[in-house]
């Protein structure tokens, strides 16, 4: 491949040498430059590419992508460009072939509900026959390949990546989550979304790292309705005129406030043993009743949204139905059935915003207690752990603090500063180090209606100590506490 192809759909100035060099493979990471390829410097928190140009040089490298004026000794082809995480997705594309064109392309932004949502969609386009892929924070899946993830919304390069091999493995869809910093650093630029969804937003990812302020979060997330065909949104997400300023597409509206194009009502919230559902009357482009055995408000625009998406594939209602019925989502209010005499959960809400959210929601049941359980990470902002902990003791009956992933911190540090928050609240509480421990504690200690609510780690299967990730799945401790006679005896 020609360096001038991959720089086709980009504004470019040779500094030196030529774009008719023939390109062996596009490189981003230095360390995996070998003979005949193009480096593109890209710039990070901790690090920039341009300081590497002259090491892949002696690697081997034909060409060196920058947007920095830079002194090259060697005998290089230097490009010039305004952005290169713009030119690095944009050159991916040229690079798989423009595999997004092959596809049907779903993303989807939002502070909350993305990963539900993506494996909503997913599931009711499967359940009709079209094969799909997937996208994450958990995962992403091409076809029967499960990988783990590594960012919500991979670097722009794996993001095409991925595309080309789910085009390769038949699939007709993709469905992605796409972060704000995704939409910020060009990881999804290069393409257009066919379908591009807004779920809402919050304050949040605001620091030295990730956004400068809330107006810039807010932007960001606002681009992706600048960069798709059909535009697919919550109308009662707060900031929503501010999100809709400037958008390219055509809009669908999904809520539970006004005359949507999806819209909810007769809402009901109600239980099951062992497990909370909720229902409620979908009205507008697509009527039909809808029953989730995912608790909670924000199960119905997650489902809203899912429906509008499906929507535009098939007007099956009933497999609609029955796939959102059977959705389970790892680590997302994922519900463990245990006893029926309580209802045993996990989930990843591991800030005070987002188990905030998640009592509140729980709290509508009107459990016998709202159990929680949780720790906080470590060598993380401190302050998080005196919010989660005034939070939990506020809004659970019962907290039982335990520990996260320390990291390179002291378990009982952390569990400390926790304290400091639970006793603003007057919540009664325990302290117990080792998690297992305490998921027991709270197994034999349950009373009849009680929900339990293990948080923060989610879909994570693993504590990191010291640098070392131990293997460490909630679900397998459940499963190696439920088998103790002990436990057996009160279940």
């Amino acid at each position: 491949m020609l360096l001038k192809d991959l720089l086709e759909k980009i504004e470019y100035t040779i500094v030196k040498g030529t774009d008719e060099v023939t390109i062996n493979h596009l490189v981003n990471d230095s360390r995996k430059v070998s003979g005949d390829d193009v480096f593109v410097c890209i710039k990070g928190a901790g690090f920039d590419g341009h300081e590497f140009i002259e090491d892949v040089a002696q690697k081997g490298a034909v060409a060196v992508v920058v947007m920095e004026d830079v002194n090259v000794d060697a005998n290089i082809t230097v490009i010039k460009v305004e952005d290169t995480r713009y030119a690095l997705a944009c050159m991916s594309a040229a690079y798989f072939g423009h595999p997004a064109e092959k596809l049907i392309t779903i993303g989807i932004t939002g502070t909350k509900g993305k990963t539900t949502t993506t494996y909503m969609v997913r599931q009711v386009l499967e359940s009709v026959g079209i094969k799909t892929g997937l996208i994450g924070t958990i995962e992403t899946i091409v076809g029967d390949e499960i990988t783990p993830a590594k960012n919500t919304t991979p670097e722009s390069f794996v993001v095409q990546e991925t595309f080309a091999k789910m085009v390769k493995a038949g699939c007709k869809c993709v469905v992605m989550e796409v972060s704000s910093q995704g939409l910020m650093l060009h990881r999804v630029s290069g393409f257009t979304f066919d379908y591009g969804i807004f779920t809402n937003i919050e304050p949040d990812h605001i620091g030295p790292n990730e956004h400068k302020d809330f107006d810039d979060y807010l932007h960001c997330k606002s681009m992706l309705l600048k960069q798709c065909r059909q535009g697919i949104v919550n109308m009662d997400a707060d900031y929503i005129d501010r999100v809709l300023e400037g958008h390219t597409c055509e809009l669908e509206t999904f809520g539970v406030k006004g005359d949507y194009d999806f819209k909810a009502s007769d809402i009901k919230l109600f239980t099951k043993p062992g497990s909370l559902c909720v229902s409620y009357d979908l009205s507008g482009k697509m009527n039909f009743p809808v029953e989730i055995d995912i608790p909670g408000n924000f199960s119905v625009y997650n489902s809203l949204c899912a429906i509008a998406i499906c929507s535009h594939f098939t007007n099956d209602v009933e497999k609609i139905r029955e796939a959102l019925k059977n959705v389970r989502v790892k680590g997302r209010v994922e519900i463990i059935p245990v006893s029926k005499r309580f209802t045993l959960m996990i989930d990843y809400a591991h800030n005070a915003m987002s188990l905030e959210s998640l009592l509140k929601s729980l709290k509508e049941y009107n459990p016998k207690r709202l159990v929680t359980v949780f720790g906080c990470g470590g060598n993380r902002a401190r302050g998080r752990r005196f919010e989660m902990g005034e939070v939990s003791s506020k809004l659970s009956d019962f907290t039982i603090v335990t520990s996260d992933n320390p990291r390179f911190e002291e378990p009982m540090d952390i569990i400390n500063d926790i304290l400091v928050g639970v006793h603003k609240a007057d919540g009664e509480y325990v302290t117990i180090p080792d998690r297992k421990d305490a998921i027991r504690y709270a197994i034999l200690n349950a009373k009849d209606g009680d929900v339990i609510v293990l948080a923060g780690k989610g879909h994570e299967d693993y504590q990191e100590i010291k640098g070392v990730k131990h293997p460490m799945d909630e679900r397998v401790l459940i499963s190696e506490v439920i088998k103790e006679d002990e436990v057996k005896a009160v279940l």
